[in-house]
């Protein structure tokens, strides 16, 4: 099983690269994008076997105390 964890900016807290990222989309004439966000992708491969339940208790806790820094950026993440 595989865990996708995706780390963004909050909302609240102004992002540069994105928008350096928008601008520079906007002066290269690409339309219809009102914002660009980055963030950061984590891939963990989980070992084989572990209940699903228990995998998302694991991801969470590594994504909340490890991959982000609570402050200023949030997470979410998937499992296949």
């Amino acid at each position: 099983m595989k865990a996708h964890v995706y780390v963004t900016l909050k909302k609240t807290v102004l992002d540069p690269q994105g928008q350096a990222i928008h601008h520079a989309l906007r002066k290269m004439r690409y339309e219809g994008v009102a914002d660009v966000r980055q963030g950061k992708h984590f891939e963990l491969t989980l070992d084989d076997g572990i209940p699903e339940a228990a995998a998302r208790a694991e991801v969470e806790r590594i994504a909340r105390e490890v991959l982000t820094n609570p402050v200023i950026e949030e997470f979410s993440f998937r499992l296949e």
